[in-house]
């Protein structure tokens, strides 16, 4: 079943009885059902050719779904484009998918008008006006077609794009309703569309025929006020958000009575955080964790939840810990975790080598270090990938350190993250200027937020004559974690 017959499949249920509420608007399924399909031959009658790119910039709304399931019905690959960021970032995933043409929010089209310039893709702040008329005919998707490109951060300098096919996400969400929703949820999607979570949120709703009901940003008080108003009953969200969601609820308490389910995932969840949200809302907030390559990999089961461990493997999946060589490990030793799920991508888009470094062997290696106990829980230990995890986002030390070495004075560069008890991590960078410059920290980060999105910019930069290197000349990483947990203050929440 493709994500197109999947919605069909949903509205013939019953058209009216099931929507997906934004604020103070809705649409039932029925309505984006009909409206995505006149959509999709919208956007085949305007010249899209099957397998093109769309790329989507938009908050969570009414708008972007129908962006989304359009795209579906047509045969065309969906780009969702991250909110956060800035024209030079944005170019980037325009140019690497090249992608036909852009749907995006009005007030972000300046940053999408910018990093377009040069190219051929067309940036649309408006859905067409659907005519109303016969129903249309659409095209025969297959389940292998690809149906959505999740860019994101790897050991490279730029994001890369995961390559989902209508199968492969269609068993991330098969997953998610079978292992972590009740039949009767009401799904809360707190997280942006634009990325894998909140995509997957609202794709689980509809799979479950219950109702979605959308925050169009991230707002804490928003997120209890729809749980209060809409009886929400599930939640997905990074640990960095539901830190200010507690905060709040601490601060103005809400009725939190529906809520049955709420999971952290995307980075480390504290257990205090798990204490205190639990404490605050009346429900245990278990710890789950996946990655956009291949969504959902493990979680705590409601009745042996493992405080500070990742959980059990989810349904089918396959998880193994193995060594650089990828022979298995024993109990208790930590090694890179592995996975085989039917919900893996297939691939990275237009990048071989990557992609083989991914699944070679048939399995996904994820970069995260893990070990396992007795009873089958898994723990996270570190990551092999030098990526710093900020809130659930990913950052690659080489794309910002490629930013500050575009600075004139800058000689060397080295970033890093070092732990944070909100964001998991913050981003540190150490400098050495050239010989006769004189910079401080407020005009680097001038730099970088032209180039960068601004939870990329370093949280500190710090100074020093030389930086240290690996025994091939490298910067090594390592050894700046320890430099700042040595010699620095700590960084304020």
């Amino acid at each position: 079943m493709t994500l197109g017959e999947m919605l069909h499949k949903q509205a013939l249920r019953d058209p009216e009885a099931t929507a997906l509420f934004c604020g103070d608007e809705k649409i039932s399924y029925g309505e984006l059902d009909e409206s995505s399909s006149r959509f999709a031959c919208w956007l085949l009658d305007h010249g899209l050719q099957r397998g093109d790119r769309v790329a989507i910039h938009w908050c969570n709304s009414i708008e972007a779904a129908q962006v989304f399931f359009a795209a579906f019905k047509a045969g065309l690959i969906a780009v969702p484009v991250n909110l956060r960021m800035k024209p030079p970032e944005v170019a980037w995933i325009l140019e690497q998918s090249q992608s036909a043409i852009c749907f995006c929010q009005p007030g972000l089209a300046p940053n999408v008008k910018l990093a377009d310039s040069g190219s051929l893709c067309d940036v649309l702040t408006a859905l067409p006006e659907l005519i109303t008329g016969p129903e249309p005919t659409l095209p025969m998707v297959g389940e292998d077609e690809p149906a959505v490109l999740l860019y994101t951060s790897g050991s490279t300098s730029k994001p890369k794009g995961a390559i989902h096919t209508h199968r492969t996400l269609g068993e991330a969400i098969r997953l998610m309703v079978e292992n972590i929703l009740d039949p009767n949820d009401v799904v809360l999607t707190m997280t942006s569309m634009m990325h894998a979570i909140g995509l997957g949120c609202l794709l689980s709703a509809i799979r479950l025929g219950r109702h979605a009901v959308l925050l169009p940003a991230f707002d804490p008080a928003a997120a209890l006020d729809a749980i209060e108003r809409f009886g929400c009953t599930f939640a997905l969200g990074l640990p960095a958000l539901l830190q200010f969601v507690v905060e709040e609820q601490v601060r103005s308490p809400r009725d939190t009575n529906s809520l049955r389910t709420v999971f952290a995932g995307g980075d480390r969840v504290p257990v205090d955080l798990q204490e205190r949200f639990a404490a605050a809302c009346g429900v245990p907030l278990r710890e789950i964790f996946g990655m956009s390559e291949t969504y959902m990999v493990c979680f705590n089961p409601l009745r042996a939840i493992r405080q500070g461990s990742m959980g059990l493997p989810c349904g089918e999946v396959e998880v193994r810990i193995v060594d650089g060589e990828d022979r298995d490990l024993p109990e208790g030793t930590t090694g890179e975790m592995v996975v085989r799920s039917p919900a893996t991508c297939i691939g990275y888009w237009n990048d071989p080598s990557a992609t083989h470094a991914l699944l070679r062997g048939g399995w996904l290696h994820t970069g995260d270090l893990a070990s396992r106990d007795y009873d089958g829980y898994l723990w996270f230990q570190g990551r092999r990938k030098e990526i710093i995890v900020r809130a659930g986002s990913n950052i690659s030390p080489q794309e910002v350190e490629e930013v500050l070495y575009q600075h004139p004075g800058v000689l060397e560069a080295g970033v890093t993250g070092t732990p944070d008890p909100v964001y998991g991590e913050r981003v540190v960078a150490f400098v050495s200027l050239r010989k006769g410059a004189a910079l401080g920290e407020k005009e680097l980060r001038e730099h970088l937020r032209i180039w960068l999105a601004d939870y990329k910019v370093p949280e500190r930069i710090l100074f020093t004559p030389e930086l240290p290197k690996g025994a091939t000349g490298k910067v090594h990483r390592l050894s700046l974690k320890s430099m700042f947990a040595k010699s620095m203050r700590p960084l304020s929440v």
